[in-house]
């Protein structure tokens, strides 16, 4: 097989969920696991850098290149399934969404989800993607083992039985090859109740703990400049399942959250000065409400607002903190931020570069519409993260670099080990891996 990875094609143009671009050389699409060991093989023969483009729901530079991009699209759906033992054999480049659908058919769940489903299995485990709870962890928690494509054009399959390995490839920003397939631990199908309860910010903020440890899943929504949180409860029940009428979810979702919103966050652009006083108006109408059903259905909200995010993993004790500070910041310094700031809580988990490594977390995040500045802003708020010991999500924006990275994570060297082991030549990097793991 001949790739032409030495004729750039200034026609290709690959673009992320929040609409920034890049120019790779070529974008590979293999069908096969034999193509797939070709095409990278080559690649790195030829000394080229080789990304893996997901879904592109992240917001970083994780899959950026100018290089050669493979898009994995056609490795999809589930290879193999043990219903017994709940461990399941996935394709990396199935969707979140499609992956629920086709667990749930086996009678199966995975146990915790955050509340978006568009990113691929692969690239959501790999940079740490979450949900909400307590007593659960993040999707790469999940990830029991790992079908890598390395550079010299090998596959191989990290599992349990080398426990370091498996440590450093669950959350590696695809720093260490080609993700094939990858087996996860899932629980039998179970339904869930959510209810949405506004309340005080100040009563949400000092009884946060017990909400947390009351409520399998809880979170808080809270728009700057208002004194109302959103509060999300969702449990896991035995009542069947009681979903929102279609029509209810069209209007609600559709229609006012993601239309009517859409179009009024584009409006504030031009007018930021309307802001407070527009935050302060749609908390009035954070709505009560709650429904029964399938648990993937009531983990994952409907989102096509384009917008950018940072978001911070702290720890527990600081993470309260470090949200009150960040509203009291863009409240005092009128920073033109509409849309609400997210606050989800987290087990701690034993990958190497997870966030949340050994340690209780509180996340926090912060959101801009895709049409409004957002780099001076975040950049602003930034240091009240790192200050307080925050780790940054691996697929949203921040400014940290591996020196600065480094001394969070107790086995930065150790996962620096394993990528030299590996990728010693580096044929699985770009600028920002550059930038964040170093050269």
């Amino acid at each position: 097989m001949a790739l032409p990875l030495l004729r750039r094609r200034s026609e290709t143009v690959w673009k992320n969920w929040a609409g920034e671009e890049c120019h790779p050389r070529v974008i590979e699409r293999p069908l096969s696991r034999g193509e797939l060991v070709d095409m990278v093989g080559i690649a790195a023969s030829a000394g080229r850098q080789v990304t893996v483009a997901g879904s592109g729901h992240s917001f970083t530079g994780a899959p950026m290149t100018d290089d050669v991009m493979i898009d994995l699209s056609g490795f999809s759906g589930v290879l193999d399934a043990d219903r017994a033992s709940g461990r399941v054999k996935v394709l990396a480049g199935t969707v979140l969404e499609d992956l629920a659908g086709e667990l749930d058919d086996l009678g199966l769940a995975l146990p915790n989800l955050g509340d978006i489903d568009c990113q691929t299995l692969a690239g959501g485990f790999s940079t740490g993607t979450h949900g909400t709870g307590e007593d659960f962890q993040n999707l790469a928690a999940q990830v029991v083992d790992i079908d890598l494509v390395t550079a010299t054009g090998e596959v191989v399959t990290i599992d349990e039985g080398d426990v370091q390995l498996l440590r450093a490839a669950r959350i590696a920003i695809g720093s260490l090859g080609v993700i094939v397939a990858a087996t996860i631990q899932a629980v039998p199908a179970f339904n869930l109740h959510r209810e949405d309860i506004p309340m005080p910010l100040e009563e949400a903020l000092s009884d946060f703990d017990r909400l947390a440890a009351e409520n399998d899943h809880f979170e808080f929504f809270v728009f700057p400049y208002s004194d109302t949180a959103l509060t999300l409860r969702r449990n896991r029940t035995d009542r069947p399942p009681a979903p929102r009428s279609e029509v209810e979810k069209f209007i609600s979702d559709r229609v006012v959250e993601n239309g009517i919103g859409d179009v009024l966050l584009r409006g504030l652009t031009h007018f930021p000065r309307a802001i407070p006083g527009v935050a302060r108006f749609s908390s009035r109408f954070m709505a009560q409400g709650e429904q029964t059903d399938t648990a993937h259905r009531l983990f994952v909200n409907e989102r096509s607002i384009r917008f950018n995010e940072m978001e911070y993993c702290l720890p527990r004790e600081e993470g309260l903190e470090a949200l009150a500070l960040v509203l009291e910041t863009i409240e005092e310094q009128g920073m033109p931020l509409g849309m609400p700031v997210e606050c989800r809580v987290l087990g701690p988990d034993e990958a190497m570069l997870s966030p949340s490594f050994e340690r209780p977390s509180i996340y926090v995040a912060v959101h801009q519409h895709a049409s409004a500045e957002w780099e001076r802003w975040f950049r602003e708020l930034e240091p009240i993260f790192t200050e307080r010991g925050g780790r940054p999500h691996w697929g949203k924006h921040h400014t940290r670099t591996a020196a600065e990275l480094a001394p969070l994570y107790p086995d930065w060297v150790a996962f620096q080990a394993v990528r030299d082991t590996l990728d010693p030549e580096r044929t699985f990097t770009n600028a920002y891996l550059e930038r964040v793991l170093g050269p």
